[in-house]
C-alpha cells in the first residue's frame, strides 16, 4: 500500500498521514448537541468520520475514535448568542433538560446504528467533564481569560495565529464573535457562562466564577486531552465548525500547552449536505430525518452510499431522485453479492477468507486501484467504482472474489456481506397492505395463470400496484415496494 494523504483544513493542502504515536491514530469527531433528532445533513458528518476510521483500521492503525455528545452549553448562535439549546428545548417541551438529553441521544445513536455507522471507543457525554472543565478552564484564566459580569473569556490576542484556520477575516477580526459588553476583543468567547441573577437553569454548577454552564467550545478542548491525549492525529466536524467552534478549540488548546501547537495535527472538514426547498433546517419544524427515509420505504444504506457518490469535500445536494438512483445502485450491488455467494456455494468452495495465495490479476488490480482511491483523501466516490468493477469481474475465483468485496466493503460500511434483496424492502409508512397480504394474492395470482385465468391474474396485479406494490414477474424476490418520491 503506498502512503494515506488527506487534506488538512489547517494547512489548506493534502498532507502525508504520520501517526503521533507508532501504530495508533486517535481521532476526536464534534458530535451533535442533543436537543432535537439529527436531520441528514447533520449525518453526513458521521458517515464521512467512519470513513475516516475505517479507511485508518484498513490502513493498519489501531484506531482510537472519540465521539462527543453535547448536552449542555451549545447556544442558539455558534457564537455567544441566544439561548442554551438545551435549556430552550426543555422549556418549549416542558420536560426535564435531562430527559431531552437522553432522549435525542437515543435517536442518534439509532442513526448510527442504521446508517452502519461503527461504535467509537468512546461516547463523550459533556456534562460528566464539567468538574475537568473548571479545572481546565482554572489552569488557563490567570494567563488568557478575563471576568465580566455575564462570564470567563478568553482573550484571542494571547494565543499565535487566532482564526488561520478559519482565514476569515472581517472588521471585527477572524471568527467575528456576538459583542458582549466588556469584551475586549471582538473574537474574545465565552469559556464559562454565569447564571443571571434572579435565574434558575436545569443545568448549572458552582464554579470559581460563580453559578453557571461551561461555554461550548471549553468541552470539546477538554474532552480530546481527557481521552486522547495533547496532541492527537485528527479533529473532524462540518464546515460550520471550521469557522468559529474549531478555532476557539485550537485557542485554547494552545492556551493549555503553552505552545502553538493546535492540539491535533490534522484538522478535517466535511463539507455541506444540501436541500434546495429548505428542509434540511431544523427550524423549518418537519426536517429530513434518516427515519423519514426509512418511512418513504428507502433503506437507510442508500442514504449512506449516496453520501460515499461524492467526496466528502464536495457540496452535495439532496433530491428524492438522487436517493433513488442511490438505492438502485444499492440494490444492484447486493445482487452482484447474492449472485457470487450462490456461485460459491455451488462449487462448494472454501470458506471466504482474506485475499491471499495466488489471486487473480484482475483481482490485484482492482484492488490496488480501490487502495490508490481510498488513499488519495478517502475518494469513495472512485472506490465505489472499483467495487463494481470487482463484483463484474468473470473467470476468477469466486472464492477469492468474495474475499476482495468484503475487503473493500469493510472500508466503505455498506454491509453488502450481510444484506439480502428482502432486507432492502423497507415498508413504507404509507403501505396500506401487509406483506402476508401481498404473498396471498401473488399466490392467488400464480393458480389463476396456471388456469390460464388471465383476467384474474391481471385483476390482482393492477390492484397490487394501486396498493403501491410492483409485481416482478420471473424474479425470485416476487415483489417489492413502489416508492413514492
Amino acid at each position: 500500500m503506498s502512503e494515506l494523504k488527506l487534506f488538512n483544513s489547517l494547512t489548506r493542502q493534502l498532507e502525508t498521514f504520520t501517526p503521533v504515536h507508532d501504530g495508533e491514530a486517535r481521532v476526536y469527531t464534534c458530535g451533535p448537541t442533543v436537543y432535537n433528532y439529527p436531520h441528514i445533513g447533520n449525518m453526513r458528518a458521521y458517515v464521512f468520520a467512519d470513513t475516516l476510521g475505517r479507511v485508518l483500521s484498513y490502513k493498519g492503525y489501531k484506531l482510537t475514535h472519540v465521539i462527543n455528545i453535547t448536552d449542555v452549553g451549545h447556544l442558539t448562535d455558534d457564537a455567544d448568542a441566544g439561548e442554551d439549546k438545551m435549556e430552550k428545548m426543555a422549556a418549549e417541551k416542558a420536560q426535564s433538560i435531562w430527559d431531552i438529553a437522553k432522549h435525542y441521544t437515543q435517536a442518534y445513536w439509532d442513526d448510527i446504528k442504521a446508517l452502519n455507522i461503527r461504535q467509537p471507543a468512546h461516547w463523550s457525554i459533556a456534562t460528566e467533564y464539567v468538574p475537568a472543565m473548571i479545572a481546565y478552564a482554572e489552569s488557563i484564566a490567570d494567563k488568557h481569560c478575563y471576568e465580566l459580569e455575564s462570564g470567563l473569556y478568553f482573550d484571542t490576542s494571547t494565543v499565535a495565529n487566532y482564526g488561520a484556520l478559519a482565514r476569515a477575516k472581517t472588521e471585527d477580526g477572524e471568527g467575528r464573535i456576538e459583542e458582549v459588553e466588556g469584551k475586549r476583543h471582538a473574537a474574545d468567547f465565552a469559556i464559562w457562562r454565569k447564571t443571571p441573577a434572579g435565574e434558575t437553569r436545569q443545568m448549572e454548577w458552582d464554579s470559581p466564577w460563580g453559578k453557571g454552564a461551561p461555554g461550548w467550545h471549553l468541552e470539546c478542548s477538554v474532552m480530546s486531552e481527557a481521552l486522547l491525549g495533547l496532541p492527537f492525529d485528527i479533529h473532524t466536524g462540518g464546515i460550520d465548525h471550521r469557522e468559529i467552534h474549531h478555532p476557539n478549540e485550537i485557542a485554547q488548546n494552545q492556551a493549555r500547552c503553552g505552545s502553538d501547537h493546535s492540539g491535533a495535527r490534522f484538522w478535517m472538514h466535511n463539507n455541506f449536505l444540501i436541500e434546495r426547498s429548505g428542509k434540511m433546517s431544523k427550524s423549518s419544524g418537519e426536517f429530513l430525518r434518516v427515519q423519514l427515509l426509512i418511512d418513504k420505504g428507502f433503506h437507510p444504506l442508500a442514504y449512506r452510499l449516496m453520501c460515499l457518490q461524492a467526496h466528502y469535500r464536495s457540496e452535495l445536494e439532496f433530491s428524492w431522485e438522487g436517493l433513488q438512483a442511490a438505492f438502485v445502485r444499492l440494490k444492484r450491488m447486493v445482487m452482484g453479492v447474492s449472485n457470487l455467494k450462490v456461485r460459491h456455494a455451488e462449487l462448494v468452495s472454501p470458506p471466504v477468507t482474506d485475499v491471499q495465495g495466488d489471486v487473480a490479476p484482475a483481482i490485484v488490480a482492482t484492488l490496488r486501484d480501490f487502495g490508490a482511491a481510498v488513499e488519495d483523501d478517502l475518494n469513495t466516490a472512485i472506490a465505489l467504482t472499483s467495487l463494481e468493477t470487482l463484483l463484474g469481474q468473470k473467470k476468477v475465483d469466486v472464492a477469492q472474489q468474495l474475499a476482495a468485496v468484503a475487503e473493500m466493503d469493510a472500508v466503505l460500511g455498506i454491509n453488502l456481506m450481510a444484506l439480502s434483496r428482502t432486507d432492502l424492502r423497507t415498508r413504507p409508512k404509507n403501505a396500506i397492505i401487509t406483506e402476508d397480504k401481498i404473498e396471498t394474492a401473488l399466490a392467488a395470482r400464480k393458480e389463476a395463470r396456471a388456469a390460464k385465468d388471465f383476467a384474474k391474474s391481471d385483476t390482482i396485479r393492477d390492484d397490487l400496484i394501486a396498493k403501491g406494490v410492483e409485481v416482478m414477474d420471473g424474479d425470485p424476490l416476487g415483489w417489492d415496494w413502489k416508492l413514492d418520491i
